[in-house]
């Protein structure tokens, strides 16, 4: 089985050797993404909803232009800078997955890529 690697200008660009999304065996994973306007190397202006919102419209976008969507989503990982900031993340958080949401890791981790608030990773069915 052959994988394919997904690639959209409505998502940040990758800043490394690393795919925005690999498909496989009917599966597409997404890699971490953090809040970066597409089209640029510029953080979302912001505390964590914006952050946060700003990632899960990325996640949406690679999604789709691998031929799947948020409602296909079957697993999330979210990394947190601080724990404190999980009420406010999940709040935007239900508003990109409002029915039968997918299973959820969140941790807190000493330190993210640019020094972002939340970063966040999915698992989707075709």
């Amino acid at each position: 089985m052959s994988k394919q690697i997904a690639l959209t200008a409505n998502a940040p660009a990758p800043v490394g050797p690393y795919s925005q999304a690999v498909i496989a065996n009917g599966m597409v994973f997404t890699a971490g993404q953090i809040p970066l306007i597409p089209g640029t190397k510029n953080l979302i202006e912001g505390g964590i909803r914006e952050q946060t919102q700003r990632v899960l419209e990325s996640v949406k976008a690679i999604l789709e232009a691998s031929g799947s969507s948020l409602e296909q989503v079957v697993k999330t990982t979210v990394f947190l800078k601080d724990m404190n900031d999980f009420a406010a993340m999940n709040e935007v958080y239900a508003t990109f997955f409002t029915s039968n949401p997918p299973a959820r890791s969140t941790v807190q981790v000493a330190k993210l890529p640019m020094d972002v608030l939340v970063e966040i990773e999915t698992i989707a069915l075709l």
